[in-house]
C-alpha cells in the first residue's frame, strides 16, 4: 500500500498476500488506530487486508469523527467527504469499492451508516458495532437504493450499553429494516465494547460468508 493522503492510517497486509478484500476500520470517539491493531489476529482471516483509519479531530488523548451533540452534523459531513476521497485513492491503488468492507465502532458505526448508505458504489459489506443513526429520515431519503436494499449490513449493540442506550439503536434499526434495509441486526449482553467471544465469532462467520 502506497502512502494515502486522506487519513493518518495503519496498513496491515493479509497473511496470504491476497489483495482481493480489504477491511477499513473506523474507531470510536477518544480512540485511535492503536485501539484496533488486535483485530487481524483475533479475526484470523488470512485473505483479508486491513486499513485502520484515524479520525481527523483531536479528542483528549485520542481522536473523533465529529463533535459532541448538538454539533455533530458539520463533522459528519466533513468525515463523509474524507471517506469519499479515501475510496478514490484506494481505487487508484487497486482496491475497488466492491472489494471493501467498512467496519465502525461507536462513532465509527454512525459513520459507517452515514457514509455507506450514500456512497455511489456498493461495498462488499458494512459492519457497525455499538452505534446509532444520526438521522433516520435523512439517511433514507438520501441513501442509494442499491446500497440499502441489496447491500450486506451487520449492526450489533449491547443490551447493557452504558454509553449509547440500546432502546435508541433498537428502535432506529427496526425502522430502517421495516423500510427496506437489508440488515442483520443482533444484540448481545455486553456494555459499550466488542464482546471477545460470541460477538467476535459471529462477526468472523459473517465476514467469511462474504469472502
Amino acid at each position: 500500500m502506497k502512502k494515502l493522503n486522506t487519513f493518518v492510517h495503519q496498513w496491515i497486509p493479509s497473511l496470504s498476500g491476497s489483495r482481493k478484500s480489504l477491511m477499513i476500520v473506523l474507531h470510536g470517539r477518544g480512540d485511535s488506530i492503536e485501539g484496533f491493531t488486535w483485530m487481524p489476529n483475533e479475526l484470523a482471516l488470512p485473505d483479508l487486508n486491513y486499513l485502520l483509519l484515524q479520525a481527523p479531530d483531536d479528542y483528549y488523548e485520542g481522536f473523533s469523527w465529529y463533535d459532541l451533540p448538538p454539533n455533530q452534523q458539520p463533522g459528519i459531513l466533513r468525515s463523509r467527504q474524507l471517506l469519499s476521497e479515501l475510496f478514490i485513492e484506494l481505487e487508484l491503488q487497486g482496491f475497488k469499492a466492491n472489494q471493501c468492507f467498512l467496519f465502525g465502532f461507536s462513532q465509527g458505526c454512525l459513520m459507517t451508516l452515514e457514509f455507506g448508505s450514500r456512497y455511489p458504489q456498493k461495498l462488499k459489506g458494512y459492519i457497525g458495532i455499538s452505534g446509532y443513526c444520526f438521522n433516520v429520515e435523512n439517511l433514507l431519503s438520501e441513501a442509494r437504493p442499491e446500497n440499502i436494499h441489496e447491500g450486506d449490513w451487520l449492526i450489533t449493540h449491547g443490551t447493557i450499553d452504558d454509553v449509547l442506550d440500546i432502546e435508541t439503536t433498537r428502535s432506529q434499526m427496526k425502522e430502517l429494516m421495516s423500510r427496506g434495509f437489508k440488515m442483520d441486526y443482533r444484540e448481545y449482553r455486553k456494555s459499550h465494547t466488542i464482546d471477545p467471544k460470541l460477538e467476535l465469532s459471529d462477526i468472523r462467520k459473517w465476514i467469511e460468508d462474504k469472502l
